[in-house]
């Protein structure tokens, strides 16, 4: 294999696949083509041929474009660059913005009625004015690696390449402004950029030793650490914390119960749940970085009956299930459980874990559509139905989408 790589093709893909990769077929072959969109015929160069039943290729150039094809919103990954020098990062930013939203609703319909034989009407909904800037300017953090001249830039696409740039179009205003572009940084990896909610901009160079911020939510504020996880879309929050809230059915939900909030970062899920439901509600979230388990336990401190602990997920799990009382189970099964586990999902252990605590309802965030659906359908062989799913447009001009899916105990 090899001979192939360089070669250029012509084709016509006709689908989406996840990983936002268009699809088409050269001679009986699948072939994956990066920078094109479905129904365009495109000159694409093969940059992959080892595997038998498929190339992959990038776009060199589009023969017939599509309606919904864009200018790039970022010019160093525009098509008229060379493949191995475009920018990674904004894969879907030559696409017109609703019309990523239709190939991000045609990936995770796709996916639960493949691997979990369910239709879906989902849609992907855009938020809060995103629109009126065409999808930029939603990023609050931005990580940029350093090249061997101590540039810094974004990895190519596929490739440990980094492409050094001027700009970060994805990013807010604050992030633009404080990203050193012209500046050198040899003796570093990575440079991230973060302008949170709670304060002024900042740098974090390399494996720099972590500082407290804070994150504003609502009327709440958040404390973690700068080089800990936070929602990256300035709005994404605000609109997963309304999600998640809407996302419980109140029928179900016993706030004197063992309610669980897992994979649960600095407390922000398990706050809103708290936030819905009042004082009493009891609720543990379950978190396996140990400095975010001690800002979750602050966040929660109002709450006499929150609480949070250290621990991967899957072992919490397996010593909660082996040392449960008849009391404990029972409390268990008046549960809600929310999970917003890593773009791997939550998986076949944990998913059978949960399930076997016979849980009322578990109301799961999933970044990754397929990961979700094969999450759903091993909760459906446990007794569980999906009883309500919406997913938001939280990483405008990727690939990435974000869904809030509610599971019910049949």
């Amino acid at each position: 294999m090899g001979e192939h790589i360089g070669t250029e093709i012509e084709l016509t893909v006709d689908k989406i696949a996840h990983g936002g990769i268009a699809v088409g077929r050269l001679d009986g072959r699948v072939v994956f083509v990066s920078d094109a969109i479905p129904g365009e015929t495109v000159r694409a160069r093969v940059s992959d041929d080892r595997k038998k039943s498929f190339w992959r290729a990038d776009a060199i150039e589009v023969l017939s474009p599509s309606e919904h094809r864009r200018d790039h919103i970022w010019g160093a990954a525009a098509i008229d660059r060379d493949p191995r020098g475009r920018a990674g990062g904004a894969e879907f930013g030559h696409i017109a913005l609703e019309h990523q939203r239709e190939l991000k609703r045609q990936v995770l319909a796709e996916a639960l009625q493949r691997m979990a034989g369910l239709e879906s009407d989902v849609v992907v909904e855009a938020l809060p004015g995103d629109d009126a800037v065409n999808g930029l300017g939603w990023r609050t953090r931005i990580r940029l690696h350093v090249d061997d001249q101590g540039r810094l830039g974004p990895m190519a696409s596929r490739s440990h390449s980094v492409i050094p740039v001027t700009d970060a179009p994805l990013a807010t205003p604050a992030v633009q402004a404080a990203a050193p572009f012209a500046e050198r940084f040899l003796g570093y990896d990575t440079v991230d950029v973060l302008a949170p909610s709670g304060g002024d901009a900042r740098l974090v160079l390399g494996d720099q030793k972590p500082t407290v911020i804070t994150e504003r939510v609502g009327e709440r504020v958040f404390r973690l650490d700068d080089t800990g996880f936070w929602q990256v879309h300035r709005s994404a929050a605000v609109a997963l914390t309304d999600a998640v809230q809407q996302a419980i059915d109140e029928s179900l939900f016993d706030p004197r119960a063992d309610n669980l909030d897992l994979y649960g970062g600095v407390g922000l899920l398990a706050a809103a749940v708290a936030d819905r439901f009042g004082a009493s509600t009891r609720i543990t979230s379950v978190e396996s970085d140990e400095r975010a388990t001690d800002h979750a336990s602050e966040n929660l401190a109002e709450w006499l009956g929150a609480s949070a602990e250290s621990g991967r997920v899957d072992r919490w799990l397996r010593s909660l299930a082996s040392s449960a009382s008849a009391g404990d189970r029972g409390r268990l099964r008046s549960a809600t459980v929310v999970l917003d586990p890593p773009r791997s999902g939550a998986g076949t252990e944990v998913m059978g874990l949960l399930t076997s605590l016979e849980p009322a309802q578990l109301v799961y965030v999933a970044c990754d559509p397929v990961a979700l659906a094969r999450d759903v359908a091993l909760a459906a062989q446990a007794g569980y139905s999906l009883s309500r799913i919406r997913a938001f447009d939280l990483f405008p001009h990727t690939h990435h989408v974000e869904a809030v899916a509610t599971l019910v105990r049949a």
